[in-house]
């Protein structure tokens, strides 16, 4: 996609996000068990809670956060890092921060993004961006994606198209960003990271229905 269509588009599905958020009224606001509640223990992943700083908090706006640090107590291994962003409503302009304007800001650069696909147990396959980042001799592998009423996807203009068009179907414009993250050992490949991210997936996505309403 050409830089010109690229922004086009972009223009369009802003404009109509806009137009078609503050137009609802009556929102549906389903039922939801707080993020705090995300189980601490995933199969052999423990998870440690880490504060959100409020300068944080106040970029990201109105809505439920978790950041959880998950170490595997019998694997000698890096940890993962999850992090959950739910808004249960983005009609008042507070949409879903990408990681690709959030990571730089944090001093993170980008080394390589590439889009895979996740395979998992009872559930149809779903794409993921991939990203793995650098901040000075630090590099980390990122995988991420955008969930909302039983959907996820990758791309950030799907999920402002769908944002729209749920808006209208539903009444509905919540949603949620889901993120892992694990540090790169000097001595490891990125196929081996990814294994062990995908393994923290796997124990998530079966879990966030309660948490992230279909």
């Amino acid at each position: 996609m050409n830089s010109h269509l690229r922004f086009a588009l972009a223009a369009v599905l802003l404009g109509g996000t806009a137009l078609f958020l503050q137009a609802g009224h009556n929102e549906v606001t389903p039922a939801r068990q707080p993020l705090a509640e995300f189980p601490h223990q995933l199969g052999q992943w423990s998870g440690t809670d880490v504060a959100i700083p409020p300068d944080v908090r106040e970029v990201l706006g109105p809505g439920d956060f978790l950041l959880r640090v998950y170490q595997n107590m019998e694997v000698e291994q890096p940890s993962a890092d999850l992090f959950i962003a739910y808004f249960p409503s983005q009609r008042a302009g507070d949409t879903i921060h990408s990681p690709k304007n959030c990571l730089p800001g944090a001093g993170w650069s980008p080394v390589d993004s590439s889009r895979i696909t996740l395979t998992l147990p009872d559930r149809a396959p779903f794409p993921v961006n991939r990203y793995v980042i650098s901040k000075g001799p630090d590099r980390e592998l990122v995988l991420y994606w955008y969930q909302a009423h039983n959907r996820a996807v990758a791309s950030e203009y799907w999920a402002k198209f769908y944002l729209v068009a749920d808006s209208i179907r539903l009444n509905r414009s919540d949603g949620a960003l889901i993120r892992v993250t694990t540090p790169l050992r000097a001595d490891e490949t990125q196929d081996a990271a990814e294994r062990r991210l995908i393994s923290v997936v796997g124990e998530v996505v079966p879990r966030l229905d309660d948490y992230v309403p279909r």
